[in-house]
């Protein structure tokens, strides 16, 4: 895979990975939309990256970050989940409030994105 064709990639997954967080702030600010991408780490977009690239013989698996980037898709789902149960019961306030913790789960993504891309680039 060239440089340029790596950038293209990690930059799919980050992109991916911004939609989501968008997806989820419209959902809990009253705008509705599909649950299932929200609510399953295999059924998002950068869920299917993951599929494709991080695990078995993906082109990224072999990276140690791999694996801890998607622990942290997990929790990013996990999170999403209380929150919707939150926003579903009633309690906007509490489920907006953990935005917060969202976004802490997603800065660690980009920086586990951003270390395989360098890895990556070295080994181009």
């Amino acid at each position: 895979m060239t440089v340029e064709e790596l950038k293209q990639d990690f930059d799919s997954a980050r992109i991916r990975h911004v939609h989501f967080k968008s997806r989820l702030r419209s959902y809990l600010f009253g705008n509705g939309g599909e649950e299932a991408p929200l609510r399953d780490p295999e059924a998002c977009s950068l869920g299917h990256w993951i599929a494709d690239r991080l695990r078995g013989r993906g082109a990224y698996a072999h990276l140690p970050e791999a694996r801890q980037f998607d622990r942290q898709h997990v929790r990013m789902h996990q999170e999403s989940n209380r929150m919707m149960d939150l926003h579903a019961a009633g309690r906007t306030d509490e489920a907006s409030a953990g935005l917060g913790a969202v976004q802490a789960i997603a800065d660690e993504m980009q920086a586990l994105l951003q270390t395989m891309e360098d890895k990556m680039r070295r080994q181009a």
